[in-house]
């Protein structure tokens, strides 16, 4: 019986584990003269549902940019910025026991419940402005919580980990 507990547990965990990771990747355009760029704009994308939501997205990708040497402007950027968010429901199977096909001393029959979880992802786009075209890319997909600092501390962390890939380090920065 506690062997049956303890694996349990440890296989909830692990589960809950990956549902709940943070995810973050990001792209970008061989040859795109990053070292040139010096000033952004933003241009419209999907907006957050939650306006406190696209506020923070707004200030944590300003701070990202102007921590790498570029400066918001209001006309003539160098860069255009556009961000994305989408949110949708996962449902998550959790196992509570473990059937007799798990062989001898492994007990009875198990329960599965479904729970589900909101899932949601940040794309961050940056486009040259001359050319219209996009350069860089970061995408980060983790789960969404129903306490807003919970989500404000993982948007964060999401934004910081996108941003330490740019500017791309080589000519394809894919992660």
């Amino acid at each position: 019986m506690r062997r049956r507990t303890v694996i349990t547990l440890v296989l909830t965990c692990l589960v809950a584990t990956a549902a709940y990771a943070q995810r973050v990747t990001t792209d970008s355009a061989p040859g795109a003269p990053f070292a040139s760029y010096r000033t952004f704009a933003w241009t419209p994308g999907t907006p957050s549902p939650v306006s406190l939501t696209e506020q923070r997205i707004h200030a944590g990708v300003n701070a990202q940019l102007q921590a790498r040497g570029l400066m918001p402007v209001d006309a003539n950027p160098d860069l255009y910025v556009a961000t994305h968010v989408a949110t949708h429901t996962v449902p998550q199977f959790i196992a509570t026991g473990f059937g007799p096909w798990w062989g001898p001393g492994w007990g009875g029959g198990g329960v599965a419940t479904v729970q589900s979880y909101t899932q949601g992802t940040l794309v961050v786009d940056l486009y040259d402005a001359s050319t219209k075209k996009m350069v860089w890319r970061g995408i980060a997909t983790g789960s969404v919580s129903s306490r807003p600092s919970r989500n404000t501390r993982r948007l964060d962390r999401a934004i910081t980990r996108m941003f330490e890939r740019y500017p791309p380090r080589t000519a394809s920065a894919n992660n």
